[in-house]
């Protein structure tokens, strides 16, 4: 699935060529030479990623990195550090104030794409391009294609998306406010109920295969899709 990468980089040959890969590669690019930049955008909208500049003019990128990790709405913002510093104790400096990973500069667009899939991949599963099954249900976000025990479903973008981010945290309880931040994105501003809509309109998509089953509402807590059955 594609996700908002925000490229914090001060060299703007760089930063276009970061940005031209990520695009080519399907993802969204926002740019910003500098950290008070960067800042202003992650208010604005929350990113599935940052490319950090270690040598930022102003504010460093490993004090942003600090800060991102200081607050509970960014806190869990998967970060890779960019940086010419390859020295063990520069990386081992970078991880522990809070980098999800570290590369190392000159580095290969394919390498970077790569450490970003990864990533992604470990910390917002939904927004890797890995096909997920799970009883019998299958869901492929890079034809974008549902079937249910091989049979087509169709579904419209929003139900496709919150079936995708079901799928891939399958088992776990989310609330309506966790959905809406995970689905809609923490900078879109709709009622709790909008939830209950459109997991009624997914149940629908998927009830002729018997396949709504998998999508359990928890008293209280919200929802989860599991292939166990709900308790009584």
């Amino acid at each position: 699935m594609p996700a908002r990468i925000l490229v914090v980089e001060d060299e703007p040959a760089i930063q276009a060529l970061i940005a031209a890969n990520l695009k080519r590669a399907g993802h969204e690019a926002i740019a910003a030479l500098d950290a008070e930049t960067a800042r202003r955008q992650v208010d604005e909208v929350l990113p599935d990623l940052v490319l950090l500049d270690w040598m930022l003019p102003g504010m460093s990128g490993l004090e942003f990195a600090r800060r991102l990790r200081a607050e509970p709405r960014t806190r869990h913002v998967p970060i890779i550090m960019l940086t010419a510093r390859g020295e063990e104790g520069d990386k081992v400096q970078g991880l522990t104030t809070g980098a999800d990973d570290y590369v190392t500069k000159p580095f290969s667009p394919k390498e970077l794409l790569a450490r970003i899939q990864a990533v992604l991949r470990r910390q917002r599963p939904q927004a890797a391009e890995d096909a997920v099954e799970v009883g019998g249900l299958k869901l492929d976000p890079v034809t974008h294609r549902v079937t249910a025990d091989g049979k087509a479903v169709s579904l419209g973008p929003t139900e496709f998306r919150l079936l995708h981010f079901l799928m891939t945290h399958a088992e776990r309880v989310h609330s309506r406010v966790q959905l809406l931040d995970q689905v809609w994105g923490d900078h879109v501003f709709v009622e709790e109920r909008t939830v209950d809509v459109h997991i009624r309109r997914l149940r629908a998509s998927l009830e002729a295969t018997g396949h709504d089953a998998l999508i359990q509402t928890v008293r209280g807590s919200g929802y989860r899709l599991s292939a166990e059955p709900a308790a009584e």
